[in-house]
């Protein structure tokens, strides 16, 4: 079912609407990220990854220069700009109106991207808990936020992930973010429940299972299990071969009210779309 709620985004000025589900593109400038195919750190290939997204469909690039899978190494700003620095100037040039989402969870990260390379969307892992100064920051700065619900950090969000209610804590964890950013100003939130960050397999599953309860916030819904280990743990399969688990968790969550999917195989996403747009068409 759809939500019956309008859907949109502010995005450099022009709302971006999301009554059709968006698909955003996954752009690692890493050299660690847990699915291989996706780092990109030549010149080259960074290119050829951000031509890829735009030309298979995508409205957004999340280009992401700081690893966020389980025990990921952790580096400094300083080296999380360098690599930004090099994946934004390439897309700017070669792609002047593209939606840009960095992935950050540093609030100088931030403001140094929306400055100085007309990003138009911040994604933050840690909804502001990793950085005081984020809500702030993005605040001030007048670009739609994505919070997700981790718990712990990406170096120790596997160990033991444990809820006494996971729904119910969830829940809680984003009313008193959205709380705090409304407070501050705050228009453009979108909420991604985070799949594989701080949960075990079965508490993916039940989060799976209650997407469409999150209609109650009247916020965009972000879905990103794209390639994970929910799938490919459950399937018994590597990352490379867990591309028909991802179109099956997409379709589920496009079913159950996502808004936006956060992908690496964009052409299967824009596709599974639209057709389940065009089952919701039939839908009386």
């Amino acid at each position: 079912m759809k939500s019956s709620f309008p859907k949109y985004i502010n995005v450099n000025g022009h709302l971006l609407d999301l009554s059709v589900p968006q698909i955003m593109g996954i752009l690692n400038v890493t050299p660690d990220s847990f699915y291989a195919d996706s780092r990109k750190q030549t010149e080259a290939e960074i290119a050829t990854r951000a031509q890829q997204i735009i030309d298979e469909g995508a409205s957004i690039i999340d280009i992401g220069a700081y690893s966020s899978r389980p025990n990921a190494e952790h580096i400094s700003q300083e080296e999380e700009m360098k690599r930004l620095q090099t994946g934004l100037e390439i897309i700017n040039r070669n792609h002047p109106d593209a939606v840009i989402s960095v992935d950050t969870f540093r609030a100088d990260v931030a403001e140094w991207c929306v400055k100085e390379y007309g990003v138009a969307i911040i994604n933050d892992i840690a909804a502001g808990e990793m950085d005081e100064r984020m809500f702030e920051t993005v605040a001030k700065l007048h670009v739609p936020y994505i919070i997700m619900h981790m718990q712990g950090t990406p170096q120790n969000m596997q160990k033991a992930p444990h809820y006494n209610n996971l729904i119910k804590e969830v829940f809680l964890y984003f009313a008193r973010k959205v709380e705090q950013l409304r407070e501050l100003g705050m228009n453009d939130i979108i909420l991604d429940p985070g799949f594989g960050f701080g949960k075990t397999q079965e508490h993916n599953y039940e989060l799976m299972g209650c997407l469409d309860d999150f209609r109650i916030f009247e916020l965009p819904l972000l879905v990103g299990v794209s390639r994970k280990s929910m799938i490919t743990h459950l399937l018994n399969v590597p990352s490379e071969e867990a591309l028909n688990g991802t179109t099956a968790l997409n379709t589920i969550a496009l079913m159950k009210g996502a808004d936006i999917l956060r992908v690496h195989d964009v052409k299967e996403a824009v596709e599974t779309v639209k057709m389940v747009e065009y089952v919701h068409s039939f839908e009386k």
